[in-house]
């Protein structure tokens, strides 16, 4: 993964910012809209691309546009850089190949200790019985 290749195909727009601020939020427009094509994109390869499509599946809109807001601070600028930070984690975290589990034998004292405590719970409802005469 090329970080500088894929920041230079990263779309963003400032957007006027919802919520309290005064006279500032209808002046200013703080709020960065990112938007990442997946498709276009050629700073992956194709199996980078699917494994994306598949980790980020919720995330991404049918065309397989990727969509981030930011309106956290006051500044655009700021704005801009959180979320090309989250935007990058999230590539970086989907692109993680998970190791595959090893299977394990279940230790032969494991199923002794479990068998034993079986039986002593059965041999104590056993005796709750009342004895037969």
């Amino acid at each position: 993964m090329e970080t500088e290749k894929i920041i230079t195909e990263l779309n963003f727009k400032a957007i006027r910012s919802s919520g309290a601020g005064g006279q500032n939020v209808n002046k200013v427009s703080s709020k960065v809209v990112l938007t990442f094509d997946l498709n276009a994109s050629q700073a992956l390869n194709e199996e980078e691309k699917v494994l994306i499509a598949t980790k980020l599946a919720t995330k991404l809109t049918s065309e397989n546009l990727l969509i981030l807001n930011c309106d956290e601070d006051r500044s655009q600028l700021k704005n801009k850089t959180i979320v090309t930070k989250r935007f990058l984690g999230l590539i970086e975290k989907a692109l993680i190949i998970p190791k595959k589990r090893k299977l394990t034998k279940v230790p032969k004292s494991v199923v002794e200790k479990r068998l034993k405590d079986k039986s002593t719970i059965s041999e104590i409802k056993q005796n709750r019985k009342k004895p037969e005469l």
